[in-house]
């Protein structure tokens, strides 16, 4: 937690909070899409599936880190590990899912 004095040199504008948690959601939504898309035409099942998930969002978490954050999280995001590494990975799995089953469905059909 911030102490008042590095609140005071360097203050949290909320704005930029709000906006920079919108942008990472919308990157993990697209990106969740995206990998179940790949996953379906790879034919993954099971655990091979989601695990593919897994490291695919942790990829794009450390492409997010590297070249939007510059590797410092502690600037743009108030929790670094709650919302940079964490953040959606379970509100993205419905999307990743739904596209999954669909291409799997198409591909194999």
């Amino acid at each position: 937690m911030p102490t008042e004095r590095e609140l005071a040199i360097s203050p949290i504008v909320q704005e930029s909070v709000q906006h920079n948690t919108r942008v990472i959601s919308n990157i993990r939504a697209l990106t969740a899409s995206l990998f179940g898309v790949a996953s379906g035409i790879l034919g993954l099942e099971s655990y091979s599936g989601f695990a593919f998930y897994l490291l695919g969002t942790f990829f794009v978490s450390i492409l997010i880190w590297a070249l939007l954050a510059n590797g410092k999280q502690g600037q743009y995001f108030q929790g670094p590990l709650s919302e940079l590494w964490a953040g959606d990975v379970l509100g993205g799995s419905m999307s990743f899912v739904l596209t999954w089953t669909l291409f799997y469905g198409l591909v194999r059909a």
